[in-house]
């Protein structure tokens, strides 16, 4: 009997040893390094947005995230840090640390003005492209019940006649919906009062509770609120195939330049090229998804790889830095 006992002991000891083996081999492969030695995350991913919950960019990004998932194998978590024109989200974003675990979306031009305005302590150095998502054209909006301007030649005249009279809601100071509003305005002949609301969707607000005249954003901002606002001109080269019948700024003599945003999305300096490649590769996938393009039809989705993604930042960077001291006015 004792010796059964002693014999049931032992097989039990060598079972929870094999346990324990087995459960230390499954940890290290569960790891930030798989089986085939490529990084993956451990766990789910910050995405952080500079913006608060509801504005453009948090909502093109909750899509995205939706169908990234699958690819990344991990929960994607949001983290909106609205303030300071973006600004606080991006330091944040800059002091993560460099593991993958943190990513973010960095919007063009808005975060150039950023380092251009010193509303950080951060420059492009501190961040690791990974793909660009959205590349949406500006439009000139009105509110829809405002029966003075029923096309842009209606607000240009309005404009002229009542110099420095007409109010534009911006989405912060010399924000790349502020850009906008000062180009139509410079190449019309007007002065106007800037309204900065810190971010799109509180500038949409303003602009439909009768706070502003008109106010320029992106294609993408006004998306499910097409009967509250009227598009009166758009800053492409081309009309929109959205708006067929909507005229751009330059057919009429005006501001004659492709102006718009784009919408990236970034790691914190340091991270390694296989967390890049990784990112990359995951976020095409979920961009070239059927089911991701037709829930973000409304969306001018626009994947450009790391290297491509990067040259836009810099480029923009040097966009915003070249705007002369006569382009703006107080």
């Amino acid at each position: 009997m004792k010796k059964k006992i002693a014999l049931l002991l032992v097989m039990s000891m060598v079972f929870m040893l094999c346990a324990c083996g087995g459960g230390a081999q499954n940890a290290e492969q569960s790891g930030q390094e798989n089986a085939e030695g490529t990084w993956q995350p451990d766990g789910p991913v910050t995405m952080i947005v500079s913006y608060k919950a509801g504005n453009g960019t948090d909502l093109t990004a909750r899509i995205l995230a939706q169908y990234a998932e699958k690819y990344i194998g991990q929960t994607i978590v949001i983290e909106n840090v609205d303030g300071g024109s973006g600004s606080i989200g991006w330091s944040k974003l800059a002091e993560a640390e460099a593991d993958g675990m943190t990513i973010g979306f960095i919007n063009l031009p808005n975060f150039n003005s950023s380092i251009v305005k010193g509303l950080g302590t951060y420059t492009t150095d501190d961040f690791t492209a990974i793909c660009n998502h959205v590349t949406e054209t500006s439009i000139v909006v009105v509110r829809a019940d405002d029966d003075r301007f029923q096309t842009i030649e209606d607000l240009v005249a309005y404009g002229q006649a009542n110099d420095g009279k007409l109010i534009a809601s911006t989405n912060g100071a010399q924000a790349s919906n502020h850009i906008g509003a000062q180009a139509f305005a410079n190449s019309a002949g007007f002065t106007y009062i800037d309204l900065p609301q810190g971010n799109t969707a509180d500038e949409l607000l303003s602009l439909r509770g009768g706070e502003s005249d008109f106010c320029v954003v992106k294609v993408a901002d006004i998306s499910g609120m097409q009967s509250e606002v009227r598009v009166l001109a758009s800053f492409s080269e081309e009309r929109l195939a959205e708006y067929p019948d909507v005229p751009t700024l330059g057919e009429l003599g005006y501001y004659d330049q492709w102006l718009g945003s784009s919408r990236c999305i970034a790691a914190p300096a340091g991270v390694s090229d296989e967390v890049v490649a990784f990112y990359e590769n995951a976020f095409k996938q979920a961009m070239e998804d059927p089911e991701y393009l037709e829930a973000a039809a409304e969306f001018a989705t626009d994947y450009k790889d790391a290297a491509a993604t990067a040259q836009l930042m810099a480029d923009q960077q040097a966009f915003t830095e070249g705007l002369s001291d006569g382009f703006w006015y107080e």
